[in-house]
């Protein structure tokens, strides 16, 4: 019997740091909308692979691959590579989840394409794909409180308590923001959520 890869339409990754001590930082807010959305399609992301952990679903007949890499933030493009070659999928069919200083906390922004923005994991996605045209969605975490506040620092800290309020919200917008790329196309998604303030 021949071995057959299992299909797949879509991949959609969240990027963040593995380990406790990341969990709530501003860093790891794709990795938390990766899970809100394994969540919503009934799915965990549980599974090692492509040098992470991901989860098979289904949405409305497409059927998805839901990855966090475990590589760290830097090296998150190796692992997108990695599942992206065995799924043989185009960047054009990656979502991309990951956060945005440049946003405030309770804003998203969806896009078809574009550099990294200063994002290292974004950056590292784009280098090991060869391509800035995937779709993505940014989350924001806010900018960093002074000009002189370390950036690593900013993105490694927690969120306060308010924000954390206003993330549970985000959060899910977010998930459903990548579900309507997948059926509805980016210039909808943008449509419905880009200015959305929580």
């Amino acid at each position: 019997m021949l071995f057959r890869k299992p299909a797949c339409d879509w991949l959609i990754a969240g990027l963040g740091n593995p380990g406790a001590n990341y969990a709530k930082a501003r860093h790891n807010v794709g990795f938390r909308t990766a899970d809100a959305l394994a969540e919503k399609l009934g799915v965990k992301i549980d599974r090692a692979k492509f040098r992470g952990l991901y989860a098979q679903a289904t949405y409305h007949g497409q059927k998805l691959i839901l990855l966090k890499p475990q590589t760290f933030m830097n090296l998150s493009g190796l692992s997108v590579m990695d599942a992206a070659r065995y799924f043989k999928l185009p960047p054009e069919r990656i979502v991309l989840l990951f956060d945005d200083i440049s946003l405030d906390v309770g804003r998203l922004r969806v896009r078809a394409e574009g550099s990294a923005g200063g994002h290292n994991g974004v950056k590292s996605v784009i280098g090991a794909l060869n391509s800035q045209s995937f779709p993505r969605i940014k989350i924001g975490v806010g900018a960093k409180p002074h000009p002189d506040f370390e950036l690593a620092d900013w993105v490694l800290s927690n969120f306060t308590k308010d924000e954390e309020k206003l993330l549970t919200s985000v959060i899910e917008d977010a998930a459903d923001a990548a579900l309507t790329v997948i059926e509805e196309g980016v210039p909808a998604a943008a449509a419905r959520f880009n200015g959305r303030q929580r």
